[in-house]
C-alpha cells in the first residue's frame, strides 16, 4: 500500500483487509471472525515537528496526550536502515481511552529521498508473542521513497 504523497509503501500480512485512515495515510487490519482487532498496520506522512533525532521522546509524549495513561517504552533504536531510507524506531505498551484496551507497538519514523513517513503497526498487548513476529515483519518490509 503506497502512501499518496509517494514517501512510502506499507507492507501488509495476506489476510490484512484496507481500513479507514485519515487523509494522505494508508491502514490495514486485521481482524478475528467476531471482530476483534488482530493487527493494525498504518503509514502517514510526517506530518508535525518529528525528527529522526527526537522521535523516541515525540512518540511516547504524543501517545500519554492521547491515552488514558503514560506509555512504557521497551526498546527504542536509531540509525536504523530501511528500504530506501533511514529510520528510528520505539516499541512501547499504551491503554487506550476507549475500552481501556493495551497495546503494544512499534512506531518508527523513516526517512527517505521524497520525505519522510511513520509507521505504526500495533496489537492487542496479549497477543504479541503470537503476532510479534508478523508485526516485525511488517517493518523489516517498509520501503521509504
Amino acid at each position: 500500500m503506497e502512501l499518496p504523497d509517494g514517501t512510502g509503501v506499507l507492507s501488509v500480512p495476506p489476510d490484512a483487509k484496507p481500513a479507514e485512515s485519515d487523509p494522505g495515510s494508508v491502514s490495514a487490519a486485521v481482524s478475528s471472525s467476531t471482530g476483534e482487532l488482530r493487527m493494525y498496520l498504518n503509514a502517514t506522512p510526517q506530518q508535525g515537528s518529528e525528527a529522526l533525532d527526537n522521535w523516541n521522546t515525540f512518540r511516547l509524549d504524543h501517545l500519554a496526550d492521547e491515552n488514558s495513561s503514560p506509555p512504557t517504552k521497551i526498546a527504542e533504536r536509531t540509525g536504523m536502515a530501511f528500504r530506501g531510507g533511514t529510520g528510528s524506531c520505539v516499541e512501547d505498551s499504551y491503554v487506550t481511552h476507549v475500552g481501556n484496551n493495551r497495546y503494544r507497538e512499534i512506531a518508527c519514523l523513516v526517512a527517505g529521498s521524497k520525505g519522510s513517513s511513520v509507521l505504526i503497526v500495533a496489537v492487542p498487548a496479549d497477543s504479541w508473542p503470537l503476532y510479534g513476529p508478523v508485526m516485525e515483519q511488517a517493518v523489516d518490509a517498509y520501503r521509504a521513497r
